[in-house]
C-alpha cells in the first residue's frame, strides 16, 4: 500500500490535484511537546476542537442569516438559542462543521493516522447536518462506487474543507515532520479539489499548529501575514472574483485578495461588522478567510468575544465562528473557553451520540497525546 506522501506525490506528477508543490510541503514543523510526559499539551487540542464545536453550535440557528437581519431578531448572540431541532432548549448542537470535524478525528483514531478512503467512506455514509452543494456532490461521487476517492472532490472554493480540517493536525503534534503538509492536502482535497481551498486548509493548520506553541496573542498583522506566506505558492487559480460590489474589479488568487481586503479594513479602522459586510461574509472563501482572520486580528486576546462577534457579524456564522473558535482554542487552551457553552454543548455528532465528542478527545488524548 502507498503511502500517503508517495500517493501525494503520485497525484502532483499527473496534474491530478489542484495545487503548486510550494515551499510549505518541506518545512519541516517540528514537535510539539510540552505535555507533563514531553507530549502535546492537550489542552489546546481540545481548547481547538472544542472552540469548532461551540462556534458551529451558536452559529446553527441563524446561519445564512444577514447580520442585521439576526440582531432585529434576536439582539445579540451570546448563547445558545432554543429550536425545533433542541425541543426548545437552548443547548449547542452540530451542524456539518464539527461532524466532519470529529468524525476526522473518530478516523483518524481508528487507523492511527489519515487513511483518506476510510475518511471518504465515512463523510458519504454518514448522515450530515446542512449538508453544502460541493459535500453533496462528493457524496454523489463517493457513493456511485466507480470513482477513486482522489477524483471524488469537486472544484470549489467554498469553506466546506476548511471548516473541518483542524484535527488533521492532532496526530502529528508529538513528531512534527513533513507527513503533516501531505495529510492536510490529501484530506482537504478529498471534497474540495479547488486551488484556494486546499491552501487554504494548508495555512490554517500551519496557524493552528504555531498558535498551540505561543504564549500569548501575536500581533494583528501576523494573522493575515502568516496566511499569506503559506499560501502564495501553493495557489494556481488566479481567476477567482469577489461577489461584492465594493470589489467587482478583483479577480486574481484568494491570497491577493485576502492581502487586499484586510488592508483596506485596517486602513479604514471598519469594525469587524463593517468589514464583513464590505466583503461580504459567505460560505465562498474570499468571503469566509478575510472574515475569519479581520476577527481574530481585532479579537484573538478575547476568546469569547472572538467567536461572538464572528456569530454575530458574518452571514456564515456558523463556519467563521468555527475557524474563529478552532483558533482561540489553540491558543488559549480548554480552560479559557466559556464554562456555560462547554456545560451547554452537547456533544453531539449522530442523532443519538450526545457526548461523542467528549469521548472521542479523551481517546485522542490517550494516543495521541500523554494518554
Amino acid at each position: 500500500m502507498a503511502t500517503n506522501t508517495q500517493t501525494l506525490e503520485r497525484l502532483f506528477a499527473a496534474g491530478d490535484i489542484d495545487i503548486a508543490r510550494g515551499a510549505l510541503f518541506d518545512r519541516v514543523p517540528g514537535s510539539l511537546g510540552g505535555g507533563p510526559e514531553g507530549g502535546p499539551d492537550f489542552d489546546r487540542v481540545e481548547g481547538m476542537l472544542l472552540g469548532l464545536a461551540i462556534g458551529d453550535a451558536l452559529g446553527r440557528p441563524t446561519e445564512a442569516q444577514l447580520p442585521e437581519r439576526r440582531a432585529a431578531a434576536h439582539g445579540e448572540l451570546r448563547d445558545y438559542l432554543p429550536t425545533r431541532h433542541s425541543d426548545g432548549l437552548p443547548i449547542g448542537l452540530p451542524s456539518d462543521d464539527s461532524q466532519m470535524a470529529f468524525w476526522t478525528l473518530e478516523q483518524l483514531i481508528e487507523s492511527g493516522r489519515l487513511r483518506p478512503e476510510r475518511l471518504a467512506r465515512l463523510f458519504a455514509t454518514e448522515t450530515i447536518y446542512g449538508i453544502g452543494k460541493s459535500v453533496l456532490q462528493f457524496v454523489h461521487h463517493a457513493r456511485s462506487g466507480g470513482v477513486p476517492w482522489y477524483r471524488c472532490g469537486v472544484k470549489s472554493a467554498g469553506n466546506g474543507a476548511l471548516m473541518r480540517i483542524a484535527p488533521v493536525l492532532v496526530p502529528h503534534l508529538r513528531e512534527g515532520t513533513t507527513e503533516l503538509w501531505v495529510d492536510t492536502a490529501l484530506a482537504a482535497m478529498l471534497t474540495h479539489n479547488d486551488s484556494a481551498s486546499i491552501a487554504s486548509c494548508l495555512a490554517f493548520v500551519d496557524i493552528l499548529r504555531q498558535l498551540m506553541a505561543m504564549d500569548a496573542p501575536p500581533p494583528a498583522d501576523w494573522w493575515p501575514a502568516t496566511w499569506i506566506a503559506a499560501t502564495r505558492d501553493l495557489e494556481v487559480d488566479p481567476t477567482y472574483e469577489s461577489r461584492a460590489p465594493h470589489y467587482a474589479d478583483f479577480q486574481g488568487p484568494l491570497w491577493r485578495f485576502v492581502e487586499r481586503a484586510i488592508a483596506e479594513a485596517e486602513a479604514e479602522s471598519w469594525s469587524t461588522l463593517e468589514a464583513c459586510n464590505a466583503w461580504y461574509s459567505g460560505a465562498y472563501l474570499l468571503e469566509t478567510v478575510p472574515s475569519a482572520l479581520y476577527i481574530l486580528m481585532r479579537h484573538a486576546d478575547d476568546p469569547e468575544e472572538a467567536i461572538v462577534r464572528a456569530v454575530n457579524d458574518s452571514r456564515d456564522n456558523d463556519t467563521t465562528a468555527a475557524i474563529v473558535g478552532a483558533a482561540v482554542g489553540a491558543l488559549h487552551g480548554h480552560d479559557a473557553l466559556p464554562e456555560r457553552w462547554l456545560q451547554g454543548l452537547t456533544g453531539r455528532t449522530r442523532r443519538d451520540d450526545d457526548g461523542h465528542m467528549f469521548a472521542l478527545l479523551a481517546e485522542a488524548g490517550r494516543i495521541f497525546g500523554d494518554g
